[in-house]
């Protein structure tokens, strides 16, 4: 789809350290002539900072809701405490602030971060809450790459969206027939005549892009979603299907200062099973069944110390063996945008795995159409694909650690995880179709990590959680199911005993209270404990 690509590329404002303030509000921004548009935004007004944080540090980040409605902030890919996680379970009240703190335990790679509220990810996604986290580590550090921030290592946030007359944003399926990266629907990106490093991040709600250039030149993709490739493959197309991400190099250094080239969706080369793929051209949605430019680089002259070559090996990768598995774990996903039979439901812990555990995961996607499955709290490693013609290994972009791979219509995929850390009995973490509105419809299931080797008092105290804490309107109590809760009862920071509860644990209404310190003592089928409760 021919464009003129007039506008500037914007570059999401860089933040480093060790603590980060994250500021969600309502905004406003001119994306077309005319109306101006209501958005949501964290720190800005539409998409949120770049966090950039080094493997090993301990970093908080504190997330202030000025929303009027309450929302979550998940951390995309990175291997964090259920607790953290940011998962639907993790509301964060109007005019709260959620300060999760955790070590960086991932390797050099892109994540991101965006909400997870149950039903309204992809409106809150859609409105523009979302930002990449970009994590350091030695191993990436002592290759010789480009990573000079904006320049030549360009973030590319790759969305679509549809628009009313008005403007405004729509939230609806298959009609979003605009393209913008980093919120800019026609940009350029000025790239100097060297190695560039592009971080391409699919950010879209539902649709799978097939990222090449229109002149088909080489892409030497270094990195899958957790981490670097072993070498640099050389491919003309990327499949990133939702929340996929790929760092690749752009080879300018024989360009002419001044010339130009576009990068492309190929739509049409897409298998028909993927939304927007081949066998749709004619679709009322213009970017259907077509190939279509969403961004225009212009090379530029070289900086002042231009990286100039690949680099050769990169890392050693060590997959989990397969024989180490101790469980398979079945994924099903059915065309009633279901998972192994059942819909989402909060009160339910689908999965419960064994801290230390490896697993395999077989995703069966028996649905007409591909599926994006994300899984919370680990990377993995894909075992093989099979779509009927036998089990064959992935490609060599597929090779590397993931968080999210693509099971397109009537194939199956296994991957390969270990879960060696962060058990949690009650706070859950999510495995979910990552197209968004499929999510929000109820494609997600949960599942908990328990360490069973934990003494009594110690699981007792594990296995009950209080959240959120500190809340303004309802607290919810959730337990290990083989070990019930038979009452609860709230006193005030005198000892003074305000109110028994005997059922309906789960949402427990605290609005009369004043702010302050409270004790909720809950008595289980094996024994009881106190926990303190702050009311805000």
């Amino acid at each position: 789809m021919a464009q003129t690509f007039n506008a500037p590329l914007p570059i999401p404002t860089s933040v480093t350290g060790t603590v980060f303030n994250l500021n969600v509000d309502e905004a406003t921004k001119q994306f077309k002539p005319g109306n101006i548009t209501n958005t949501y935004g964290v720190n800005g007004n539409y998409l949120g900072p770049t966090l950039f944080v080094n493997a090993g540090d301990f970093i908080t980040l504190n997330v202030t809701n000025n929303l009027t409605e309450s929302t979550t902030m998940h951390w995309h890919g990175m291997h964090v405490p259920a607790e953290d996680d940011g998962g639907p379970h993790s509301l964060i009240g109007v005019g709260d602030t959620w300060s999760p703190d955790f070590m960086v335990k991932n390797k050099a790679s892109m994540y991101w971060y965006h909400p997870h509220k149950m039903g309204l990810t992809n409106y809150q996604v859609s409105m523009g809450i979302a930002g990449i986290i970009i994590v350091n580590d030695a191993e990436e550090s002592a290759l010789n790459l480009p990573r000079t921030y904006g320049v030549d290592d360009i973030p590319l946030v790759i969305q679509t969206k549809s628009f009313d007359v008005n403007n405004q944003i729509q939230i609806s399926s298959q009609m979003d027939d605009t393209s913008m990266v980093n919120g800019e629907i026609t940009p350029y990106a000025n790239a100097p005549a060297q190695m560039v490093r592009f971080r391409a991040l699919n950010g879209s709600s539902s649709r799978t892009l097939n990222i090449g250039t229109d002149d088909n030149r080489t892409l030497y993709q270094i990195s899958s979603d957790g981490g670097l490739l072993e070498n640099p493959v050389p491919v003309t197309r990327i499949l990133l299907s939702n929340g996929e991400r790929a760092e690749f190099l752009v080879d300018l250094t024989s360009e002419t200062v001044g010339s130009t080239f576009k990068f492309t969706s190929y739509m049409s080369e897409m298998p028909s099973n993927i939304e927007g793929g081949s066998g749709s051209a004619g679709h009322p949605n213009t970017l259907f069944g077509t190939n279509w430019d969403f961004m225009e680089v212009r090379v530029v002259a070289q900086t002042a110390s231009p990286v100039t070559a690949l680099p050769g090996t990169m890392t050693t990768l060590t997959t989990h063996l397969e024989g180490d598995a101790s469980v398979t774990r079945p994924m099903e996903l059915t065309n009633n945008g279901k998972i192994n039979g059942v819909s989402m439901d909060m009160n339910v812990i689908n999965e419960v795995i064994e801290l230390g555990d490896t697993e395999i995961w077989t995703i069966n996607n028996i649905t007409s159409i591909a599926h994006p499955f994300h899984i919370h709290d680990v990377q993995f490693f894909i075992l093989d694909r099979d779509d009927g013609g036998g089990a064959v290994p992935p490609s060599a972009t597929e090779a590397g650690l993931k968080d999210t791979v693509l099971v397109e219509a009537g194939e199956t995929v296994r991957v390969i995880a270990k879960f060696e850390d962060y058990a949690d009995p009650v706070i859950p973490y999510m495995y979910h179709c990552h197209n968004l509105i499929h999510e929000d419809n109820g494609m997600m299931g949960q599942f908990t990590v328990v360490d069973s080797t934990m003494g009594l008092p110690k699981l007792l105290e594990e296995s009950v959680r209080v959240y959120p804490n500190p809340t303004f309107d309802y607290v919810h109590i959730n337990n290990f199911n083989e070990n019930p809760i038979k009452r609860v009862s709230l006193y005030d920071i005198s000892g003074k005993q305000i109110k028994t509860y005997s059922n309906n644990f789960n949402r427990l209404d605290v609005r009369h209270l004043d702010s302050g310190l409270y004790f909720l003592k809950i008595e289980t089928k094996k024994g009881e404990l106190t926990k303190k409760l702050l009311k805000s």
